[in-house]
Formats: structure tokens, sequence, C-alpha cells
């Protein structure tokens, strides 16, 4: 069990470092008051160990919070967004040949951003893009195992066993490839347009619409409406707005930060 935080560590000591419940208040946690009494309650934990008082001090740009679990991204300089990517659009900061890319989209900002994964040239939806490289690359990472989820479009008929079809795996030309879960959302009167959704946890490329071209049944359209925790709400195509602290953390839980 990790020993409480001490505050007259040098750390706390540090005249540049700042009140933990300021830094908690300026990170949209909660009030400074209320943050205050998080602390009390023993719910932070500065660098792994435990802090109950309110005397402690935080390096914002070093410091590792958490709060109830957590984690509490503190640092100003660190950059993290949601795109809806539009269809049609290259999965790329820039293009040489002047091509419609995600960088159009971003703000102009000094300092490098990067998608986190892709989506292919016609699949739409949900797309992290951030600036932190030890996130991105263990949300990316097979072994993490982040489930990513898609609303599929197919041509319908299909049969009602697809789902067990999906689920139970079928062999690609890169080895077997499965969904975690399939449910059909909706299908209309003629029965010709049906609409799914599924979950899965790899990326290997273009892996759902190659694994329903398998089963027999192309993808029409394809949007990804989460990663992990985070969920598309309401923005439209084209629309970008920075995670909200609940987000960000669900993210670093997600791959044990």
């Amino acid at each position: 069990m990790s020993e409480p935080h001490d505050p007259t560590s040098r750390n706390s000591r540090d005249a540049e470092g700042v009140r933990l419940q300021k830094v908690l208040s300026q990170a949209g946690v909660a009030s400074r008051r209320a943050a205050e009494e998080m602390i009390v309650e023993g719910r932070v934990e500065v660098d792994g160990a435990p802090v109950t008082t309110l005397g402690a001090r935080v390096e914002p740009s070093t410091s590792v919070i958490h709060v109830d679990g957590s984690r509490v991204v503190v640092d100003n300089e660190a950059t993290h967004l949601l795109l809806n990517k539009p269809t049609g659009i290259l999965c790329s900061m820039s293009d040489d040949q002047g091509r419609p890319c995600i960088g159009d989209y971003l703000p102009k900002r000094e300092g490098k951003l990067f998608h986190i994964g892709r989506l292919d040239f016609n699949t739409e939806g949900l797309l992290l893009i951030s600036n932190d490289g030890d996130l991105a690359n263990r949300l990316m990472h097979p072994s993490y195992q982040v489930p990513k989820t898609y609303l599929v479009e197919l041509q319908g008929p299909v049969p009602k066993d697809l789902g067990r079809t999906v689920k139970s795996g079928l062999e690609l030309e890169d080895g077997v490839a499965s969904v975690d879960s399939f449910r059909f959302v909706d299908t209309n009167q003629k029965g010709t347009r049906v609409l799914a959704q599924v979950v899965l946890h790899e990326g290997r490329k273009r892996i759902v619409r190659r694994l329903f071209k398998a089963a027999g049944y192309p993808v029409q359209r394809l949007v990804r409406t989460g990663v992990g925790e985070v969920r598309l709400t309401n923005e439209r195509p084209g629309a970008i707005r920075p995670l909200d602290n609940k987000e960000l953390g669900s993210l670093y839980r997600a791959v044990g930060m």
C-alpha cells in the first residue's frame, strides 16, 4: 500500500510548485473548495502516492495526478482532440498533391500533432488527435486491446446469423479476424439497407471492411463512433473539439497510465 504523500518533500517545498487544490480546480476537476474536500478524503494521488494534506504543492508539467483512480491531465502543453472525420478525407496531416486531409481541420499551433490510428479515405467518424506520444503508442498497441465501436451499413437482406458468423471469425489473408460484439440497429422496410453496430479491439488495416467482405456482405458505409469510452455525440462531420477530463481519464485508465 502506498504511503501518504509528504507535503514537506522537496517537490512540495519547491517554490515553483502550485497548490494541489488549485491545480485540480484549473484542470476543471472541481471547484477549489470541492478539490480540497477530495484531498482530505484521500481521493487524490500524486505520482502514485495518496495526498491528504492541503498544503501539498505539485509541478503541473511533470506530476502524475489521479482522482478516484482516473488520471487528470494538468499539462498546459498537452493537446487531446476529437475530430469527426468526414468521408473523402485523407488521414494525414498534409498532402503533397493538395488533396483534402485531416490537417485542414486542425487549429494552427506550434509543435507536432498526430492522429492516433487511422481511418481510410471512405471511412468517417471518430479520430483522436494528440501530441502525447506515449498515450498514442499505447492506444495503438494491440496488447492493450482498446475497443473500437463502428456503425456498419450493409446492403440487405442479410441473414439473422451474420452476427454469429463475424463473431466466430473468418480467415483473411493475414489471419483470422472477428468482432467482439455485433447487434442489428436498423433495417428499412424492404430489408435492402441494414445498419449494425460492431465492437472490436484489433486495428489491422481496413479490418472491418475486409471482414464483412469475407462474410459476403461488403460494407456500404462505415462510421467509427467510439474508441474505448470516448464517443461521438452530436458533432457534425468536420467538427473538432477537445476531450474533457472524464474522456481523457478513461483513455489513460484503458492503457494503464
